[in-house]
């Protein structure tokens, strides 16, 4: 029962989330090394609960690392054990901005009127 990880591409090719991990990659290899990891073990259904991941609203989902600054991917799931990454922060709060959660709704929304079927 093993999922698939997918990041969200927009109409015209780019990747946010991909562009936020290489940012990452760059500044701050240790927390670029966890979130990868955890990505990784997002496939394995046993890791979509705390404290790991966590249930936010609207669908959305958060994989969340804890360093220097507070490391969050927003994703969401799709038929066929499909997991879509949609939005990347980093934040020194316990909350996420409602910016950040707009942002991942408005994608997760683009993604399923392209690829749902």
């Amino acid at each position: 029962m093993e999922f698939s990880v997918e990041f969200y591409v927009t109409a015209n090719g780019g990747s946010p989330v991909q562009a936020f991990l290489e940012e990452l990659k760059a500044s701050d290899p240790g927390d670029f090394t966890a979130v990868l990891a955890g990505l990784a073990k997002l496939k394995n259904r046993r890791y979509h609960r705390e404290p790991l991941a966590k249930a936010l609203e609207f669908g959305l989902f958060e994989l969340r690392h804890v360093g220097k600054l507070n490391t969050r991917v927003l994703w969401f799931f799709m038929k066929g054990r499909r997991i879509i990454t949609v939005h990347g922060i980093r934040n020194k709060g316990r909350s996420i901005p409602a910016r950040d959660l707009d942002t991942a709704r408005d994608r997760m929304r683009d993604w399923q009127k392209r690829f749902e079927k």
